[in-house]
């Protein structure tokens, strides 16, 4: 009768599909491959393949990932294959360490990395430690910083910044808002300027400018020749810069405020040239640039000040306080 009962216990488990995960230590490098069909399957082959004595029993099992806890069975079942686990026996807790970081096993996967997955590592780290130092430089940002900083995984941004996950979550929401703002400015600009467009199309005004610039145009073609080239030569703008201020509508959106300041500082006649734009649009995008520049700057001043007049209160006494309340109860 025995026998029966264990036979039929076991036929499930048998029928039940293996997935297979990758097992370790905490603070670990080693991992090994484990194919288990339920999470106490996992936990039991997790005793023998770690070495873990059976006296620390129970033992967690975390994602390597964030530290999240794996304790249902559902849950577990829904976890894509090769999902990477900490197991973690008696007072031990999973957390981020330099040597570690949860994800410094990874390491080893990517040894042959190309010298431009390098750049862009690093690259992203250093906007993230200007953040660090400084979360109001979130508005001063370009759209391809915001974008690098969305995209990096969170456990990585996470050892980064030295906050915990569901804090980065906020953060990398947050930058994402930033940047749909950005986008729907531009869209509002991009409507504004074809209803104008469309205003010049029924006055005909577009056309005549056309037909008068036409025999301008080439009558300075030869007088702004020898100009061209001494002005060009004085561009200091990246190429990166150059193609923004080209091929994005309302690129004062798309740019760092670095960059921003050093379109306002080019000399318009040499940005011309090198845009091969004809002065007045030239003028136009730096005067967009200079305001998108002066915004931001009081963002951030607004942001300061609100800071310090918060810590000033802070640092109030009560006494200070409570006569304040006492009008207000007065009232």
């Amino acid at each position: 009768m025995e026998v029966f009962l264990g036979a039929s216990a076991a036929e499930p488990s048998e029928n039940q599909a293996l997935k297979p995960c990758l097992l370790r230590r905490n603070h670990s490098r080693e991992q090994h491959g484990v194919a288990a069909s339920c999470l106490e399957d996992l936990r039991s082959k997790a005793y023998d393949i770690l070495a873990i004595d059976k006296s620390l029993a129970p033992i967690t099992l975390v994602l390597a990932e964030d530290g999240t806890i794996v304790d249902d069975d559902d849950y577990f079942l829904c976890l894509p294959s090769n999902t990477k686990f900490v197991a973690l026996a008696g007072n031990e807790k999973w957390a981020y360490n330099n040597s570690d970081g949860g994800t410094a096993w990874i390491s080893q996967e990517s040894v042959d990395v190309d010298e431009t997955d390098s750049g862009a590592g690093l690259k992203w780290k250093n906007v993230a430690r200007q953040l660090k130092e400084d979360l109001s430089s979130i508005i001063l940002l370009s759209e391809e910083d915001l974008q690098v900083l969305i995209d990096v995984p969170c456990s990585e941004l996470a050892q980064e910044l030295c906050q915990s996950c569901v804090t980065v979550q906020g953060l990398q929401n947050t930058l994402q808002q930033v940047l749909d703002q950005r986008e729907e400015a531009r869209q509002s600009k991009q409507l504004l300027e074809l209803y104008l467009q469309a205003l010049e199309k029924e006055g005909s005004i577009l056309s005549k400018q056309q037909e008068s610039k036409a025999g301008f145009s080439d009558d300075m073609d030869t007088v702004d020749t020898g100009m061209s080239r001494e002005s060009s030569s004085e561009i200091v703008l990246a190429s990166q810069i150059l193609t923004a201020l080209k091929e994005k509508p309302a690129p004062e959106l798309s740019l760092s405020s670095q960059d921003l300041e050093l379109v306002t500082k080019e000399d318009p006649q040499a940005l011309a040239v090198a845009l091969n734009w004809d002065i007045k649009k030239t003028e136009a995008v730096q005067q967009a640039c200079n305001q998108e520049l002066s915004l931001r700057l009081q963002q951030v001043q607004s942001l300061h000040s609100l800071r310090n007049i918060s810590a000033r209160r802070n640092s109030l006494p009560g006494e200070l306080q409570n006569p304040k309340r006492a009008k207000q109860d007065a009232t």
